[in-house]
């Protein structure tokens, strides 16, 4: 089935995101920051804002339990697009590409609902997507196969067979795999344009 839609995830697809990078703001040395993101602020505790729970909230307990770390679990919130460089490098051109071929671009996303607004304004590229579902604003994340389906619903209810979803998790592609969609397995721009290409995309 001929491909006419693509979907993007944006965390690590479109724009560079590692907590880390403003971690290190807060220690002395690498692996003290690397320490804390995997003990303290860790991706565990993280998935809860992107299925909806208010970030202070979510912070409440941690700080209680790790005092001595409450500045640095409130800049998780505070601080948020510190953890971003930027765009992933070459991936703008090939939206802008798409989108002057007058393709329908849309985007799913696992992110906290509450700093999408201000992560959207930060990279105006992802505004160029028709339509953005949000896991923090639908209460679901990926893998889950309902949250593909609410991307199906946004984008008109094509075939999943004519949508390319592209994600850098393999266990997200996977999910959209088993739902019929067209995936791509992100690993850097020159293996998605080649997948565009392929595609009859570009």
């Amino acid at each position: 089935m001929r491909v006419r839609i693509v979907l993007f995830d944006l965390g690590n697809v479109v724009v560079d995101w590692q907590p880390m990078r403003l971690y290190r703001q807060y220690f002395d040395t690498e692996a003290e920051a690397q320490d804390f993101c995997d003990t303290v602020c860790n991706m565990a505790w993280h998935v809860r804002h992107d299925v909806g729970i208010p970030m202070a909230e979510n912070a409440a307990p941690l700080i209680a339990r790790y005092p001595h770390f409450e500045a640095q679990i409130t800049a998780w919130r505070t601080r948020w697009l510190e953890m971003f460089v930027g765009y992933v490098p070459g991936v703008v051109p090939l939206m802008a590409q798409l989108e002057e071929r007058g393709h329908p671009l849309f985007g799913l996303s696992n992110i906290p609902d509450e700093v999408t607004e201000q992560t959207f304004d930060a990279f105006p590229m992802i505004r160029i997507l028709r339509d953005v579902v949000v896991s923090g604003a639908e209460k679901i994340v990926k893998p889950d196969r309902r949250i593909y389906g609410i991307a199906l619903a946004r984008m008109g209810n094509p075939n999943p067979g004519e949508v390319l979803f592209i994600d850098d998790s393999l266990k997200n592609i996977q999910a959209a795999q088993a739902l019929g969609f067209q995936t791509h397995h992100f690993r850097g721009a020159a293996g998605l344009a080649q997948s565009l290409s392929d595609h009859g995309l570009l």
